[in-house]
């Protein structure tokens, strides 16, 4: 289902975007909503970590599970 929505944008960003969309041959509006559906797709599916995700060896096979406690640990560590 889609939604309407109104956004109140300033005189420069509507002369990007006008501009922008002439050159794609869309209407503004369109434009807009291709380039919000994108940034939103672009944040809510990527983990800026995932990258590192497996890259490094923890020594430590249960970290998953009890990461809670090791950090924990560490912090009464620190504070002994």
């Amino acid at each position: 289902m889609n939604q309407t929505l109104t956004l109140n944008i300033s005189e420069e960003v509507y002369l990007h975007l006008r501009r922008a969309a002439e050159q794609a041959g869309q209407l503004p509006e369109v434009l807009a909503a291709q380039w919000l559906s994108l940034f939103t797709r672009s944040t809510v599916d990527s983990d800026p970590l995932e990258k590192f995700i497996g890259a490094f060896r923890s020594g430590c096979p249960d970290w998953t599970d009890n990461h809670d406690k090791y950090i924990g640990q560490s912090q009464q560590d620190v504070h002994e």
